[in-house]
């Protein structure tokens, strides 16, 4: 095999492939050898009938394309290993000419990773401001248990409060209209914390049991649904059950109830533990963050087009499975916010994260870090444990995607260089 390589824009090679005539020919019979067993020819049992029988029947041209498929992986993965090409998406073939009896040329191309320059990654000193918790952040996670822990009692000899929950029925109507999925029966809504359009919970408050009622909202400007955005519309409310949380005592048998705790003493204790590990872990993301930034500044790296676009079609594919789980669709989100707002932000998205595995991959080869079987198993675990799946069989449907055993894989150099770079790199928290 002879080859011929052209650099090209864009981290692309061309590659001009001759093979030799006698190797082109062993690929073509036996890709007819292949086919014959699957083609019905009257008077021939499968497989038996001769190369001009089968090419008088199929043609030429498939047993071509199917000697070609099978031969091209290796053909490529040899090209491939005599260059040291490190390609980032599957080479394709531009043109070729297969004649029997000549040499077989091909004409492909191969995108290549980008160079990357790395700038600083050692031995920086950053300063960053360090997490601080509330000055209320006691009183808010003691007021917070307390409400997990509430008993809810019906109310019936007074109006609503604004921390209420009320089971009503209502009836909306917007120039005239019925508003589609705009009605409901006996709907529970917690008046403290309503996902409602804005202004539709305020004025369900102060109102009695079984009264009927109209309220008006005007639907935001930016609503999802083109019709009703910045649309005034009418409510026919009626309140059907008024109930409200009873906090219980904070004391030392309401500590006892809920944890291995003697007294509210410990119960506080426990919680200011439990408040330091966040200040903790939030600046451990925060040092993190600001350590990979920094480096990833300072790198530099030509990044092809072609390398966004296919991680930006990743993140288009996570976007509509997001938006499936909220209750919308993507056509409604293009509606709502324009189809190339959508992208630009996707796009920007995916640039940022190309280049930064791009500089993680550097560094993992600079320093030598590499994954071992030991930690891919470890992550293996993690993953089971977390679908509940055992081991096997978790192993069993990583080999049949590759691309998810490649991002574990993936996942696990990541934790690991960002170690390194925490170990290597001082951060000041001011």
């Amino acid at each position: 095999m002879n080859t011929t390589i052209e650099k090209q824009p864009e981290n692309v090679v061309k590659v001009d492939i001759e093979i030799p005539a006698k190797d082109a020919v062993g690929y073509y019979n036996n890709a007819a050898k292949r086919l014959s067993q699957y083609v019905n020819i009257p008077g021939f049992r499968k497989g038996k009938a001769p190369r001009n029988i089968l090419e008088q029947h199929i043609g030429e041209d498939r047993i071509k394309h199917e000697a070609l498929e099978s031969a091209l992986p290796k053909i490529f993965s040899d090209v491939i290993r005599e260059n040291n090409f490190d390609v980032v998406a599957q080479p394709y073939v531009e043109s070729y000419e297969y004649k029997i009896g000549e040499d077989l040329k091909i004409t492909a191309k191969l995108e290549l990773r980008p160079e990357v320059t790395l700038g600083q990654y050692k031995d920086l000193k950053l300063e960053i401001d360090g997490y601080k918790l509330e000055d209320d952040a006691m009183d808010k996670s003691i007021q917070a248990l307390l409400s997990r822990h509430a008993t809810i009692v019906a109310v019936t000899d007074r109006k609503t409060i604004n921390t209420d929950t009320i089971v009503f029925d209502f009836d909306g109507y917007s120039n005239g209209e019925k508003i589609e999925h705009g009605d409901a029966k006996n709907y529970t809504l917690d008046l403290a914390n309503s996902s409602f359009i804005p202004g539709f919970a305020e004025q369900l408050v102060d109102r009695p049991l079984g009264e009927e009622f109209d309220i008006e909202v005007k639907f935001p400007e930016e609503y999802h649904e083109k019709k009703l955005a910045g649309q005034l519309a009418t409510f026919k409310c009626k309140i059907n059950e008024i109930k409200t949380k009873v906090l219980p005592e904070l004391n030392d048998e309401f500590a006892q109830k809920i944890g291995p705790f003697k007294t509210v003493d410990d119960l506080k204790a426990d919680i200011q533990k439990h408040l330091d590990y966040q200040k903790e872990d939030i600046d451990r993301v925060n040092s993190e963050k600001a350590i990979f930034d920094k480096v990833t500044s300072e790198a530099k790296v030509d990044i092809q087009q072609s390398m966004i676009d296919r991680e930006a079609d990743v993140l288009v594919a996570d976007y509509k499975q997001k938006l499936e789980m909220q209750g919308f669709t993507w056509e409604q989100a293009v509606e709502a916010q324009g189809y190339d707002e959508i992208m630009k932000q996707l796009k920007e998205d995916a640039a940022v994260r190309v280049k930064n595995s791009l500089v993680i991959d550097k560094i993992a080869k600079e320093e030598n870090i590499t994954v071992t079987q030991a930690e891919f198993g470890a992550k293996l675990s993690e993953l089971s444990q977390m679908y509940q799946i055992d081991t096997a069989t978790m192993v069993k449907n990583l080999y049949q995607s590759p691309e998810v055993f490649n991002a574990l894989n993936q996942q696990a150099l990541n934790e690991k260089v960002t170690k390194f770079l925490v170990d290597n790199n001082k951060v000041e928290l001011k």
